[in-house]
């Protein structure tokens, strides 16, 4: 879990800063992240409900 959550911290960040760069609308930026972070949290729920059973 910790290594999906660090995998997501550095690509989140990165694609932040290139949305960024291209002087993209704070909004579209935060919904663009936030739908990216959405599929991490999915991922760890899944590996999460895999080692459980």
């Amino acid at each position: 879990m910790r290594q999906i959550a660090w995998k997501a911290q550095l690509r989140l960040a990165k694609r932040y800063r290139h949305l960024s760069a291209r002087k993209l609308a704070m909004n579209k930026i935060c919904v663009a992240i936030a739908r990216e972070l959405s599929g991490f949290i999915w991922d760890i729920a899944r590996q999460l409900k895999l080692s459980s059973t």
